[in-house]
């Protein structure tokens, strides 16, 4: 049968939006709660919807009973503080899952290439049901820093780069596409991320929102692309060799559950 998804993610496994005018909004994400959950990067996690509606970031299928990321219940304190943060991540009318406010600290091109990880999004969603995916709202204005998207972890060949300014929006297939952030700069960024499941309501707001799926890349200098590439494989090899010394084979995904 086959899971529904959005054809508008077909082709690249990400859409890019009209910006929004991140400028009219308060700074919300300054005020939630926040807990150390750590992704790729030094980062914590403020969540707006939950499993059971508690300040806690882990995958569903975690819980007991342990269920697909869809059907995420809001946390009455954080979206008390957060209502507009709320409000854009409820507007598609898609189911939502897991919300919450990401807080990444300055990440250099060769360590977000050692981070890149696809995500956990789908575990025991049933068959014939809507795929999730994630939305992601750039909330700082952070205009050297861009998302990098790859089909192969260690393969730059089609690397995607988007650029993160205040208002940047996307949705991307984060099971399917290996990802991460390059953050420049010296305070943090903070990013809305939203599991919705794919159906005809993400459909329609990816078509109201004029969703492209190709974007051009940021331009990264020849010499700070290598250097990347080499620190990547650098952080990987001590990885392997790490695991083993343990008598492990390394593990190569580093998923953000």
């Amino acid at each position: 049968m086959g899971y529904i998804k959005s054809a508008a993610l077909e082709e690249t496994g990400y859409v890019v939006l009209d910006r929004y005018n991140q400028e009219l909004d308060p700074k919300e994400w300054l005020d939630i709660e926040y807990n150390d959950w750590k992704s790729s990067g030094d980062t914590r996690f403020a969540p707006l919807a939950s499993a059971f509606g508690d300040i806690e970031c882990n995958g569903f299928w975690n819980h007991k009973p342990p269920r697909t990321d869809k059907d995420g219940v809001w946390i009455d304190s954080q979206v008390e503080k957060a209502p507009n943060l709320t409000r854009r991540a409820q507007e598609p009318g898609a189911n939502v899952g897991r919300c919450r406010v990401i807080e990444l600290q300055p990440t250099p091109y060769g360590e977000t290439l050692y981070n890149l990880h696809q995500d956990d999004n789908n575990r025991l969603n049933p068959d014939g049901t809507g795929w999730v995916v994630r939305g992601f709202f750039n909330l700082t204005d952070d205009k050297d820093s861009f998302f990098v998207l790859r089909e192969n972890r260690t393969d730059p060949e089609g690397e995607v780069r988007i650029a993160l300014p205040a208002g940047a929006q996307l949705i991307i297939d984060t099971q399917r596409l290996w990802h991460a952030a390059t953050h420049i700069g010296t305070e943090p960024r903070y990013c809305l991320i939203t599991s919705w499941t794919s159906g005809p309501e993400l459909d329609a707001y990816i078509e109201k929102y004029h969703g492209v799926n190709h974007v051009e890349s940021v331009h990264v200098p020849q010499d700070v692309l290598e250097a990347g590439y080499a620190e990547q494989a650098r952080k990987d090899a001590a990885r392997a060799a790490y695991y083993a010394a343990k008598g492990q084979a390394a593990v190569n995904v580093m998923s953000e559950a």
